[in-house]
């Protein structure tokens, strides 16, 4: 585990420039553009009823009179 204080050097794995962070991975400009890349919009849902397939029959024991 690293403390927080330490950053390490490196090259980013994107675009090959210096970066100094505290974890390996894309430099800012390169996390930056890739969340405006990956922009997902959030759709509504709807679930449907489950509906048992005609294959299956009902519990013995909960049909029983």
């Amino acid at each position: 585990m690293t403390n927080s204080d330490q950053r390490l050097e490196f090259e980013c794995p994107r675009c090959s420039e210096a970066a100094c962070q505290p974890f390996y991975g894309p430099c800012e400009s390169c996390r930056d553009d890739l969340q405006q890349m990956f922009v997902a919009e959030s759709k509504d849902v709807e679930n449907k009823r489950y509906e048992p397939k005609m294959n299956v029959t009902p519990n013995a024991v909960a049909t029983k009179e």
